[in-house]
């Protein structure tokens, strides 16, 4: 599970790739999300961008179903 240490808002991320899942932990009370049908470049992107907050914001939520 990758952590980001540098991020204010995400504290780590998780990704099933046989499911296509992603569970955000939120660095503000330590919330939790799951997101469904998230592809595996989705993913990588979360990884390699500058700002986790913003790219969750731009790039996933708009896009992905939560539970």
């Amino acid at each position: 599970m990758p952590l980001f240490p540098s991020s204010t808002a995400i504290a780590s991320a998780d990704y099933n790739l046989t499911a296509r899942r992603l569970i955000i932990l939120y660095r503000d009370g330590n919330k939790s999300y799951t997101y469904f049908n998230v592809p595996p470049s989705v993913y990588q992107g979360l990884l390699q961008a500058t700002s986790k907050g913003r790219y969750v914001d731009l790039s996933i939520k708009p896009y992905y179903s939560v539970g």
